[in-house]
């Protein structure tokens, strides 16, 4: 076989790699490199002629469509930066909507809206700009001014300790603008791991506060239940009334008489409600008073909470009904349990909302109580409603009707978006943020569903294969391969781009969200994609002859109309698993399965619990931010693949190796000519070829596997970008401390140069309990790519 050179440009390292390989070494799995019969040889394209796919049954969903979608609130509006908070002035027509980086920004509440305003700007003195968590308004807000807002300075350079801040600020004028000298600090308390953040006015006036753990991963300082701490809690304090300095040392507001806590000692007299780890969000049912909050758990669930003056929520004894550390000192007050509990498998990071008050969503209004909220991670918007329902009952032998309480919990819309806060406007029409858009939508009634074909609930129903039984593609569906995998817990993997008709991909031609520094371009994929993988697994670890299918995932591809910016992409993920006699595969239901693998390592017998994703978990991963297809980019797919002879082939031919771009290019699956030839092209490397520079090796299986959640936008909470594309300077890793715990290793940081032991990012790959990372997708530990991240820690300078 000719060996050949290939140009692997690496420039966000810093270096060229030159490696000589042959593209036997680069085409994945299936390549005989010696036998009886011919070889493979070396070609331009790896398929001649392309064949049209169209055997396609994958079409609409298997379970009924929600009954609302969602729509821009304010279509020409401009886009905010990074909004994390948006709510109403009392008295006003104007909604306002606060971004991370220190401004907040007021615009009319009208629907054509153009322009928002400034009202106010957070920097230090050398310029840099401030993190706000969140803002709102004094109830009397149209006479007083007042605008309370927290926020996090940068006391650093007056030699302060970073904080989280709740200040207030007088607003005048039209449209309206806070005076920054007008800043009068209210409370203060340490900066941790979750900073809570939300405030609001409660109907008696009182201003309430939601601090977080100040913890790490579990809890790390045992403060949920501790009621000497303000930690993990839900104060509240009255702030036109100063009668006392108060633990803060700001002295700008009073205890309520009738705090529960405030009579016991020890306790801080701030605290309305505790155990409480990350509220993310709470808001007052304008009705009835009720407070309700949005819980965002830790290990495997988020919870909706009904709160209640001098409540204990759990943490960390509790994580929602669940023991979480069971031995830890409870509070002096029962545990109450959450309204509604999601697994992880539904939800990820809960944001809460509120009781919808409006009159423009009929079914959602009235007499009932509908509770509406979302989850940041996975875009799905879900109700908890309470309403009165008719029931005929007999009385005296006549039927007689009663009304009756009635509990309606449900999905009610699917977005692609990052709920990141919910709002209400002086009607009590309720709106949500995008923060990865920067845009502010609404529901809507779906319009009645079109009769549609069945989903196909065998994996031999979707078209994909003419023989599912011999794992055989139906004609049109193209194999192909990665440069570094994703890491599967052992599982072997076997993939495939099925197009329908003549549909083109419009290459790299997918750059939102922006700016994200490092995030490599995506595709445009045609409606009605389908990306394909199998994954199999060894019963004896090792022996190719013991391989059984598991399960074979689909990511399912609808166009909508629209831009990049307003959404035009949904995948939906799909799981189908392999009967026993390996001759299909029945659709897995929405939840997702846990099943025990019995596997023959070396002499032993060892159990191992594999994970088959519900359809939230492919959310997860398959990100707006990532450009959702993972393995179906440039640097993943520019790589020599193996294809198979055709079946018609003369002479026993036993294929090609050929550069999968330039096949694809070659065939017409792209929209236009690639802009340049594929060796000159960006890729990823194959972190387990040994003749590849650590740093290469290292950075590239960080890319494949962490990349997708650790990038600007991704969804990971910790903000550090693991792309290839960045200079390791510009990660936001070395020798940067664990925003989440340093798991009692003595000098911590996410990354210590020459210092693997010392590293956290090498600690949670090595993990399999809490903490692990990825915390999805995996259970069993990647002993190969520790070794290598660990020698590429240990070699850094």
């Amino acid at each position: 076989m000719r060996r050949c050179l290939y140009f692997a440009p690496f420039l966000a390292f810093g270096l060229f790699a030159f490696v000589f390989s042959t593209p036997a070494e680069q085409a994945g799995p299936g390549v005989k490199k010696s036998s009886g019969g011919p070889l493979p040889l070396r070609k331009a394209y790896g398929i001649e002629k392309r064949v049209p796919w169209t055997t396609s049954k994958v079409v609409g969903s298997p379970e009924p469509p929600p009954p609302y979608k969602t729509e821009p609130a304010f279509p020409t509006l401009p886009k905010f930066d990074e909004p994390l908070d948006m709510t109403y002035a009392p008295g006003t027509n104007r909604l306002f909507v606060a971004e991370r980086m220190g401004k907040i920004y007021s615009f009319l509440n009208k629907k054509d809206v153009k322009k928002s305003d400034l009202a106010l700007e957070l920097k230090d003195g050398a310029g840099k700009k401030q993190t706000i968590y969140a803002f709102t308004f004094h109830p009397k807000f149209a006479k007083n001014g007042y605008m309370y807002v927290t926020w996090i300075p940068d006391g650093s350079k007056e030699g302060l300790p970073r904080g989280t801040r709740v200040s207030r600020f007088t607003v005048k004028g039209e449209p309206p603008v806070a005076d920054r000298k007008s800043e009068k600090i209210i409370f203060e308390w340490p900066n941790g791991g979750h900073n809570g953040g939300c405030l609001k006015f409660g109907p008696d006036d009182y201003l309430y506060i939601v601090t977080g753990d100040g913890s790490g991963i579990g809890d790390q300082l045992d403060i949920g239940q501790n009621l000497s701490s303000i930690f993990a809690k839900l104060l509240r304090i009255d702030v036109d009334h100063v009668n006392e300095p108060r633990p803060s040392g700001s002295g700008n507001y009073s205890i309520p008489k009738d705090n529960p806590f405030v009579k016991m000692p020890g306790a801080r007299p701030e605290v309305y409600a505790y155990g409480l780890r990350q509220l993310w969000r709470f808001s007052f049912d304008r009705r009835t008073g009720d407070l309700w909050g949005g819980e965002v758990g830790q290990d495997l669930w988020e919870m909706v909470y009904k709160i209640e003056k001098g409540g204990n929520y759990g943490w960390s004894v509790k994580e929602g009904t669940h023991p979480f550390r069971p031995d830890r000192k409870k509070g002096p007050t029962p545990i109450l349990n959450p309204v509604v509990e999601h697994p992880h498998s539904d939800f990820r990071s809960i944001t809460g909302g509120f009781v919808y008050r409006g009159k423009r969503l009929a079914d959602l209004g009235g007499l009932a109580t509908s509770y509406i909220y979302g989850d940041f991670d996975t875009g799905r918007i879900w109700m908890y409603q309470r309403k009165l329902a008719p029931e005929v009952i007999k009385r005296g032998g006549k039927p007689f009707e009663r009304l009756v309480p009635t509990i309606v919990h449900r999905e009610i819309a699917r977005t692609t978006y990052r709920i990141v806060t919910w709002a209400e406007d002086a009607a009590g029409e309720l709106y949500f943020v995008d923060f990865t858009g920067g845009g502010i939508h609404q529901l809507v009634k779906a319009p009645a569903a079109k009769p549609q074909a069945a989903f196909p609930r065998k994996l031999s129903e979707t078209g994909i294969f003419s023989s599912t039984k011999n794992h055989k593609i139906a004609p049109g569906v193209i194999p192909y391969s990665v440069n570094a995998q994703l890491w599967g817990d052992h599982a072997v993997k076997e993939r495939f781009l099925a197009i329908p008709g003549n549909g083109q991909i419009g290459f790299d031609e997918i750059t939102y969200p922006q700016p994200s520094p490092g995030a490599p371009p995506g595709w445009r994929f045609p409606d009605g994609t389908v990306l394909v993988k199998t994954f199999s697994m060894d019963m004896e670890r090792g022996n190719p002859k013991s391989r059984k299918r598991l399960e074979t995932r689909i990511l399912h591809f609808q166009q909508f109309p629209g831009t990049q910016e307003y959404g035009d992409q949904y995948w939906r993920g799909y799981t189908y698993v392999w009967n026993d006699a390996q001759t299909d595969a029945e659709l897995l239901d929405e939840k997702g399965l846990d099943k025990k693998l019995t596997i023959k390592v070396g002499n032993k017998m060892v159990e191992q619990n594999y994970r088959f994703p519900s359809r939230a978990e492919c959310t997860l991963c398959h990100t707006n931010a990532a450009k959702f297809a993972l393995g179906v980019s440039t640097m993943q797919m520019n790589r020599f693949h193996y294809y198979p002879a055709s079946p018609t082939a003369k002479g026993g031919a036993a294929g090609a190796i050929a550069n999968q771009l330039a096949t694809l290019e070659h065939i017409g699956i792209f929209t236009k000519k690639l802009p340049k030839r594929p060796e000159q092209l960006p890729k990823l490397a194959d972190f387990n070829n040994e003749k590849l520079p650590i740093d290469v090796r290292a950075r590239s299986y960080l890319h494949s596997n962490c990349s997708h959640c650790h990038i600007k936008w991704g969804g990971g909470n910790a903000e550090f970008k693991l792309v290839v594309d960045l200079p390791l300077k510009d990660l936001g890793i070395v020798n940067v401390p664990p925003a989440h715990g340093n798991f009692k290793i003595a000098g911590a940081k996410l990354l210590v140069p020459g210092h693997p032991e010392q590293s956290i990012l090498l600690k949670r790959m090595n993990m399999t309990g809490l903490g692990r990372m990825p915390h999805i997708g995996s259970r069993v530990i990647d002993e190969q790519a520790v070794r290598i991240v660990g020698e590429w820690i240990k070699g850094l300078k």
